[in-house]
Parts: structure tokens; C-alpha cells; sequence
């Protein structure tokens, strides 16, 4: 089984290394802008000795969230929290690689000027975002992933934990072993790089552990760690389906390793691999419908059931799982219309971007994930220039409307839809009180967020807790029916914070990142009386616990099943000459 990333991270842990950048990724440019993007970002300060002293006193936690009506006003408070951000993190944090650098410009499919000023803005902002997080030294982000728990079942046979609406009644097959502290399973150093490569992407099947790395995917016995097989892509993974059908799923990677002529290689090559084999199964691209035999470039990847689908601003396409057979290519109607990315999982959901800049007009579509045609349409509110999915059964769209979000880095409305496209409840979360986390231009791109029981549960942000030094936050829902804020609360507990990680049966599965002197918790929270059970328990000696905060929950890949648990960067950078920490591409641990 598997189930969608949280995340992949405000700052919630972590001493030593450099964090990874989120799914919204680094996707790599064919050229940089004028003037040139510069080397890798400065090296992070030396880690403070302790922990921060407390900050201000907030006003008190309510014991419970009164119930708030859907499409409240900015600005106006839907839980008991203060309306002002804490700004403060749970612990001290290094300098960090931006979340939410953005694919470089790349010649549009139909040509014209208009989409390759868009993209300009966009790498113009994430390199504004380098610099006011690097200089800041706190790390600001999304997910995939944007951290995630096991992956999730894509064919929609399986699992509420694929984030369905409504789960069969009982809990799920996370079992409490016999001991729930855990021991480490195996660390794998991050290789040297003197520049910044993605190495998004990591599954768990019921044997392997796979994970992407510098021009390769290698595999690991989940049972004591030891790797198991590899695959050479001759280049680098730029994005990865957070999906798993048949103990398969999708990358995406370069058209070649980089080179000091070509330091930024086009995204252009789709691929499916057998995550138990490890056999890459096949790999395509596809060509604009303009004519011309150059491949188009993708920023994302997903899997649904037998599809493969990929997408970017220069459109979409897919193909089988099985055979690599095209089922649609990348095209642009008379209105401009093109597929700006897919979701997956359970259905197959489209974001179809119509018109030019600035009068972009953005839909929501279920697809035939055969056909690819649309089962419904839902017309998001203009002045939208990119959306996420969130769930694509339901089908759940975020947006950041008007530029309203508040806390929650890239979402400020959550839209409900119903089969056939229809609005079923707006969800509001400009009131400050909550820590989702979307990118920047991908589609499948949002964290801290997982469906079930009819729900959408999250985190709300960090608040202070009993202690004056402690920090701590719990994870709430909303009702998918009528957009209300529920009265379920599970509490992180002092000096923790808790992230949903996804859906276990009836019951959700969430990872407690941990305080300075501790180590992190995976717990069980029960769907109906949001009791917590704890799963496993990690080391609080300094090297494990080093290592795990490594990583921060809403930029790191988090997989949990059966008394394992994966963390994983998405990223590879320089190492900081400051720090005495081994660096890790990802660490793991086992109750066995």
C-alpha cells in the first residue's frame, strides 16, 4: 500500500543540515535568465548550541475550536488562536535551500512572448525567495512532497488511505508492534555536489524502499537495508509521481547528466519503473503540436490506475502504465487552453489553464483516465494564476485568492467539488490558524493536508504551549459536506508538532517532529475519537537525533508502513563547512 507525501515543511526542527527544496523543485532551465542564476546558496551559519529562549506570551489555546461557517471572511478568526503569526521556530534552524525555486523559462509550445514572461516572474520570485530565506536563515516551504507517509494505491481499488471520501467503518492495518522504540535501520550519506540536483522521489512497497539519487534510482531491502538494485539513468530525476499502481510509478528525468556547456538539461523524458525489480519499464517523450522535433519539457508527473500523465506549462500528455502507449499528447486550442498538470491517486484531475497573461482563466476538471476527457468542469474565481489539487477523490482544488493566505505558505481557499464539477463547500484559511503548505506552479504540489472520513484534516500553525519555552500545535479538520471546522483535535504535546501524514483505514497516520532533545514519534489518531496511539517511538541519543531533525516535515519525504520509517532530502547541495553532522540523503528506522 501507499499514500500521498504531507508533505514534503513554517520551520518546525532540525539542527544540522541544509533542508531540501520542496516538489515545486528546482526544475532545471534550459537557459538561465540574463545576468545567470549564480552558484549554490551561501553556506548555512554554525548550529546554535541550545534551544531559543521562549518568545512572547500568546494569548491561551482554546481546549476546543468553535465551529465556523465555510467562506468566512479574511481576516476574520475561525479558530482560538491569535490572529498574529508567531514567527518563532520550535527550535534553531540553518540557512536552507528555497522551497519554491521554480522551472526556468522554456519556449512555449504555441510560441509567443506572453508565457515566457510568466515564467520569468516565476524564477524571478524564487530567486527572491533564496534570498530573503537564505539570509534569514529559516526555511519557509512546501512539500513531497512536499513529506508524505507510504505511498498511496493509485489504481482506486485500495485505500482510503489514497484520501477517498468516506473510509469503510473500523480502523487500519497499522498494527502497535511488540516494541515500539525504534532502532536506526540504515543511513545513507548525501553525495558530494558542488551544485544543487534534485533527487526527488521515494516509495515504499511492501519489500523495497526505492529512492531517487544522482543519476539513478536504488533500492533497498525494507527488512535490514541493505540495497537491493539500481538503476542508472544516465541523468537526473526532475520530478517523481508520489503514486504507486501494481508496485510501479512514474519520474521524470533529464535529457542528459549536466555538463559545464550545459549546466541546465531539459525535463523532457517520461519513465515508468517496477519498484520490486527494479527495471526501468519504459521511457517516452512527447512533442508539441505545433510540429518540430524537439521534446517539450514537464515540471510534474502522476499515476492513476493504468495512466501515466504529465504535465508542465507547456502542456500535458499520457500514456499507459504497462506499455508506455500514448493515450493523449500536449495540445492548445483555438482558446489557449492547455493542461498545466494532473493529479492522481484514485481518479485522474486536470488544472487547464485558458487565455494569456495576465487574463489566465483556470479550471478544474475530473478526467476519463483513458481519454483523458473531461467528466466535469468547475471555473476557479479570476486573478488565479495557478491552482493545486489537493484530493482527486474528492476533488479538492487549493488556490491562494487574491493573494489572502496568511500561515498557510500558498493557499488561502480550499474548493470542494462534486462529480460533475459542482462547488460543494468553499473552505476558508486566511484566518492565520493553520500550516498547509502549497508551491509555487506545480499542480500536486500541497502538503500537510490528507482526506478521509469525509474530512479534510491539517495542522494548525505553531503556537506557545504550558511551558515558557515550549511550542506545540494539534491537527483539526473540516467537514468536506458543509466546509465547517469539526470539533476533532489531536494534540502534538508539549514541545512537539504534529504533521498528518495520510490515512490508515478509518484512522489517520501522523508524524511528531520532535523537540532538541528528543526523538520523533509516528502515532495512530482514531477517526472517531481522535485518541492517539503511538506506532513508534525514535532514539533521543544526539547522533539519531541529529539526524532525524535533519529534515524538516514539510520539505522532507516521510514514509511510514509496518514499523519502518523513511525520511528522505529532496535535494543534494554543498555541505556546510560548519557543521561536524554527517550529511544524509535519508535515515530510517525500525521497531523490528
Amino acid at each position: 500500500m501507499s499514500t500521498p507525501p504531507p508533505p514534503s515543511q513554517p520551520p518546525s526542527g532540525g539542527f544540522g543540515a541544509p533542508q531540501d527544496p520542496p516538489p515545486a523543485g528546482f526544475g532545471k532551465p534550459a537557459d538561465p535568465p540574463p545576468g545567470g542564476f549564480g552558484g549554490p546558496p551561501p553556506v548555512p551559519p554554525a548550529t546554535p548550541a541550545g534551544p531559543p529562549p521562549p518568545p512572547a506570551q500568546p494569548p491561551a489555546v482554546p481546549a476546543q475550536p468553535p465551529t465556523v461557517p465555510a467562506g468566512q471572511p479574511a481576516g476574520q478568526p475561525s479558530y482560538g488562536y491569535p490572529q498574529q503569526p508567531y514567527g518563532y521556530p520550535q527550535q534553531p534552524q540553518p540557512a536552507t535551500a528555497p522551497m519554491y525555486a521554480a522551472q526556468g523559462p522554456v519556449a512555449p509550445a504555441g510560441g509567443g512572448g506572453n508565457e515566457v514572461r510568466t515564467q520569468l516572474m516565476i524564477v524571478g520570485a524564487a530567486l527572491l525567495a533564496i534570498v530573503l530565506i537564505v539570509g534569514g536563515g529559516f526555511l519557509y516551504v512546501s512539500g513531497d512532497d512536499k513529506g508524505s507517509g507510504n505511498q498511496p494505491v493509485a489504481d482506486g481499488s485500495a485505500s482510503p488511505a489514497a484520501g477517498g471520501d468516506k473510509a469503510p467503518g473500523g480502523g487500519g492495518t497499522e498494527k502497535v508492534p511488540a516494541k515500539t522504540k525504534s532502532k536506526t535501520l540504515v543511513n545513507v550519506p548525501m553525495p558530494e555536489s558542488a551544485e544543487i540536483v534534485r533527487i526527488t522521489g521515494s516509495w515504499l512497497t511492501g519489500t523495497t524502499y526505492a529512492k531517487s539519487d544522482m543519476g539513478k534510482i536504488v533500492g533497498y531491502n525494507v527488512a535490514d537495508g541493505a540495497k537491493k538494485w539500481e538503476i542508472p539513468l544516465g541523468a537526473n530525476v526532475c520530478a517523481a509521481s508520489r503514486w504507486v499502481s501494481d508496485d510501479k510509478t512514474a519520474i521524470l528525468f533529464d535529457e542528459a547528466l549536466p555538463t559545464p556547456e550545459k549546466k541546465y538539461q531539459p525535463c523532457n523524458q517520461v519513465g515508468v519503473i517496477d519498484l520490486n525489480t527494479g527495471k526501468l519499464l519504459w521511457k517516452a517523450q512527447a512533442k508539441s503540436q505545433t510540429g518540430g522535433d524537439k521534446p517539450i519539457t514537464f515540471a510534474e508527473v502522476t499515476v492513476s490506475g493504468q495512466t501515466v500523465a504529465a504535465g508542465g506549462l507547456n502542456g500535458g500528455a499520457a500514456w499507459n502504465l504497462a506499455d508506455g502507449k500514448v493515450l493523449w499528447g500536449a495540445k492548445t486550442d483555438a482558446d489557449r487552453c492547455s493542461d498545466l498538470g494532473y493529479a492522481g491517486g484514485p481518479a485522474l484531475a486536470v488544472i487547464r489553464r485558458c487565455g494569456q497573461h495576465p487574463d489566465y482563466v483556470l479550471s478544474a476538471q475530473g478526467l476519463d483516465p483513458v481519454t483523458g476527457a473531461p467528466k466535469g468542469s468547475y471555473k476557479l474565481p479570476a486573478g488565479i494564476d495557478f491552482a493545486q489539487i489537493v484530493s482527486t477523490k474528492p476533488l479538492i482544488v487549493a488556490a491562494d485568492v487574491n493573494d489572502t493566505s496568511k500561515n498557510a505558505t500558498g493557499v488561502s481557499d480550499l474548493f470542494v467539488l462534486d462529480d460533475g464539477g459542482q462547488l460543494k463547500a468553499r473552505i476558508s484559511l486566511t484566518s492565520g490558524n493553520y500550516n498547509p503548505e502549497c508551491g509555487a506552479t506545480e499542480v500536486e504540489d500541497c502538503v500537510n493536508m490528507v482526506v478521509g472520513n469525509g474530512k479534510l484534516y491539517l495542522p494548525t500553525e505553531e503556537h506557545k504551549g504550558t511551558t515558557d519555552s515550549g511550542r506545540t500545535n494539534e491537527i483539526v479538520s473540516f467537514d468536506l459536506e458543509t466546509g465547517k471546522l469539526t470539533a476533532d483535535r489531536a494534540d502534538a504535546g508539549e514541545r512537539y508538532t504534529v504533521y498528518p501524514l495520510r490515512m490508515d483505514g478509518s484512522n489517520l497516520i501522523a508524524y511528531k517532529s520532535p523537540p532538541y532533545d528528543g526523538g520523533g514519534q509516528i502515532v495512530s489518531i482514531d477517526g472517531k475519537t481522535m485518541k492517539e496511539t503511538v506506532l513508534m517511538q525514535n532514539p533521543d541519543t544526539k547522533e539519531s537525533q541529529r539526524a532525524e531533525t535533519q529534515f524538516l516535515p514539510e520539505s522532507a519525504e516521510y514514509r511510514y508502513q509496518n514499523g519502518k520509517l523513511f525520511i528522505s532530502r529532496t535535494a543534494v547541495m554543498t555541505k556546510s563547512t560548519a557543521s561536524t553532522d554527517p550529511y544524509y540523503s535519508f535515515v530510517s528506522y525500525t521497531t523490528g
